[in-house]
């Protein structure tokens, strides 16, 4: 069982896929860690993730085995992973670890921009989360406060705003939500009644799968 879930930054995707994953005992994979990884070798070798031929030799050397790393969640490095994630060849270079990923059995929750368009579009349920951009940079400061940043609330507004339009406006696999996809706004949800609506929603998708079938 595959279950895609994908949506812009901050808008508890990434929360809300470990429980989804944790509930029904499959693997998850937060797609972002991955571009975040790129950025942070790609400025570990002292390149300009802006610089496509540098991001990709970072993504074609990538250990999967580093995405653990705490540092990957500074804000630095989330503006630096949506620079390389604009570069299409970074994007390819990825896309067979994620479909691979996804292939595990019994099954993986996958959350990203891509997941339900690009990256698993036959995925078994597809789920699109978002919230106003207000309301998910009120949550990403308090993050961020909360791991000891020095940041503003209007930083941070203003980090998200210029992420959706480049994640929305890239050239290649930009953030779409899929035609099949289930919407859901978490801007008046809290994490638990985010999660019951996405069971409610992967419990029905996955009876009639075994009524189809």
């Amino acid at each position: 069982m595959i279950i895609a879930i994908d949506g812009p930054a901050a808008s508890g995707k990434g929360t809300l896929g470990k429980r989804v994953a944790a509930h029904y005992g499959l693997a998850y994979l937060d797609t972002g860690q991955l571009y975040r990884a790129v950025a942070r070798d790609t400025l570990a070798a002292g390149d300009d993730p802006a610089d496509a031929a540098a991001a990709l030799e970072a993504a074609q050397a990538l250990d999967p085995q580093s995405l653990d790393d705490s540092s990957l969640r500074t804000p630095e490095l989330g503006e630096a992973a949506s620079l390389v994630a604009r570069h299409p060849q970074v994007r390819e270079t990825l896309r067979a670890y994620q479909r691979a990923f996804a292939r595990r059995k019994p099954g993986a929750v996958i959350d990203g921009r891509d997941i339900g368009t690009i990256i698993c579009p036959d995925a078994d349920v597809k789920l699109f989360v978002t919230a106003t951009p207000k309301e998910r940079a009120r949550r990403r400061y308090l993050e961020l406060k909360q791991n000891g940043a020095k940041v503003t609330k209007e930083a941070v507004l203003a980090d998200i705003e210029v992420r959706d339009e480049r994640d929305q406006n890239r050239a290649t696999a930009p953030l779409r939500m899929a035609k099949d996809a289930v919407l859901l706004d978490t801007t008046n949800l809290d994490i638990d009644a985010a999660f019951r609506v996405a069971i409610d929603v992967i419990d029905a998708a996955m009876g009639h799968a075994g009524q189809a079938g």
